[in-house]
């Protein structure tokens, strides 16, 4: 019999898979520049719990990832001067894309091509489940916000402004 290939496998999922990770999927329909605030939407999720995954880079270049919550935004200068940086900016597309090995608007936090320090806005590891980029455009994973401390090293910071 015929094993049935899972259709959501990505890097992502399969290391989530292989550290023995409860997630759940949620698929949903992508939209181009809809963002987090799109994605939960149309999943019926609060976009507080739904977060994005930010690549970044410092003054020197040097790539990082940010979680932030789906309706924040990075305040990044208040982000540069917690982790020590002169200055901290959004990657272009193209570069994100080239350091994560995904494409912007599916990047995760988990399996990315280039291993980068991971920092995580605080009050998402107060919230009891989140919905994060399973690796690919149009498709979340649920976990508790934990596993991103235990299996990314993300280091809390306090850097979030209201949309």
């Amino acid at each position: 019999m015929a094993r049935k290939e899972r259709v959501s496998e990505t890097p992502a999922t399969a290391l989530l898979r292989a550290q023995g990770v409860a997630f759940t999927e949620h698929p949903y329909e992508y939209l181009e520049h809809g963002g987090a605030q799109h994605s939960a939407e149309v999943l019926g999720f609060d976009p507080f719990t739904v977060v994005k995954t930010l690549v970044m880079e410092d003054e020197s270049g040097k790539p990082l990832l940010v979680l932030m919550h789906g309706n924040r935004t990075v305040s990044t200068k208040n982000l540069a001067r917690q982790i020590g940086a002169k200055s901290v900016q959004p990657c272009k597309p193209e570069v994100a894309n080239r350091h994560s090995g995904y494409l912007v608007g599916g990047t995760s936090p988990f399996a990315t091509r280039r291993a980068m320090p991971v920092y995580i806005e605080s009050t998402i590891l107060e919230l009891p489940r989140i919905a994060i980029n399973g690796g690919r455009r149009g498709y979340l994973v649920g976990i508790d916000p934990q596993v991103c401390l235990r299996l990314l090293k993300a280091t809390p910071v306090q850097c979030a402004l209201a949309e």
